[in-house]
């Protein structure tokens, strides 16, 4: 029995510290939060009642929350094993555009409701995988460093979506946006009067599916040694260009689906020409929510939901009297306070692995 409780204290101490840590940085980054409310002249109390009451108050709350942070989870995923893969991926913005259009292509298909979202779903993660292919492709034969390559990505996609929107998918009577999603392959509402829709299950499903492959697989295992050691992984008989090129595909299909969710969810379920829509800004607010979630697939389950009331309950804020860019300057100081240990922890280990890293043409 001594001997069961002595292997388990290290594990149990390995998952508590986290949470601790997560935590401490969320009561700092209140404590700052409430400072800067109260130096400008408002309530920190009243505004946090509201912040909270307003995101997990009621069904309403939580269906709201919820929402926002569909998109969110995929995103992370992205970044989060591209993390664990010993990588910066932060392409997750633009293939997060060509999963929405590759979603919006199923428009033209004639299809019954569970075949046109499983339709839907799968073209847009293709897609996702594909358009990460080149920063990979990249990396693994030029070198080119992937946080470069993604950024470049990220700007291509962006413009060529747009050119998608205005010239091939343009719905024939209103030129001003793509051609909508049919309902048939629209997700359903959840909770009437909320945007909480079946996607949820896509983004949770997929986020159980990436701990599994990560953490009870030999392929995860893989992964995951390539990335904390890639000298010992070369030695180990890993192959660096496997692993590079299927943590950027994962991460490639992760956000391509978020782009699914976003337009196969609530209206609009179209693109506009004059921009694309709730897609933007998905890709880069993913990565804030896997360094607090800890680059976990189920810590980023809870980190996105914890994303997601403080954009539900900022509304709420602001019926308080508190403007509108007080509650994005409290939300962000709070993101940040609880993004910093593992922000630490990351690029603490990237300075060491820039010192040792094994080539990637290793075996």
């Amino acid at each position: 029995m001594k001997a069961a409780l002595q292997r388990l204290l290290p594990r149990a101490r390995s998952l508590v510290r986290p949470i601790v840590e997560s935590l401490l940085a969320g009561l700092v980054g209140l404590g700052v939060g409430a400072l800067i409310m109260w130096i400008w002249g408002h309530s920190p109390l009243r505004a946090y009642q509201a912040l909270f009451v307003g995101a997990f108050g009621d069904a309403y709350g939580w269906a709201e929350s919820l929402a926002y942070a569909v998109p969110l989870i995929l995103t992370a995923l992205t970044f989060a094993i591209s993390v664990r893969a010993g990588m910066f991926n932060i392409g997750a913005e633009g293939q997060v555009y060509v999963g929405a259009m590759a979603a919006i292509t199923i428009a033209y298909l004639k299809m019954t409701t569970g075949w046109h979202h499983l339709t839907g779903l799968v073209f847009a993660a293709l897609a996702g995988a594909v358009w990460s292919l080149g920063p990979a492709l990249l990396k693994i034969t030029r070198g080119v460093h992937e946080v470069i390559s993604t950024i470049m990505f990220n700007w291509i996609s962006r413009w060529m979506c747009f050119y998608l929107i205005a010239n091939v998918l343009v719905d024939p009577r209103r030129a001003e946006k793509t051609v909508s999603i049919p309902r048939t392959a629209r997700f359903p509402i959840l909770i009437p009067g909320t945007d909480l829709t079946a996607s949820i299950y896509v983004a949770v499903g997929f986020a159980l599916l990436i701990y599994f492959l990560l953490w009870h697989t030999v392929t995860g295992y893989e992964v995951r040694a390539a990335g904390l050691s890639p000298t010992a992984a070369r030695y180990g008989g890993i192959s660096a260009k496997r692993t590079l090129a299927l943590s950027f595909v994962l991460g490639g299909m992760a956000a391509g689906l978020a782009g699914a969710v976003i337009v196969m969810g609530v209206p609009p379920t179209y693109a506009e020409v004059t921009g694309l829509g709730y897609t933007m800004g998905k890709g880069f607010d993913g990565m804030a929510v896997a360094m607090v979630g800890r680059v976990h697939p189920l810590g980023i389950l809870f980190s996105a939901i914890f994303f997601g009331g403080l954009s539900a309950g900022g509304r709420a804020m602001q019926g308080v009297g508190v403007p509108l860019e007080m509650v994005r300057i409290v939300s962000g100081v709070i993101i940040l306070a609880m993004a910093v240990p593992e922000l630490v922890r990351v690029f603490r280990l990237f300075r060491v692995f820039r010192l040792r890293r094994a080539p990637v043409g290793g075996a």
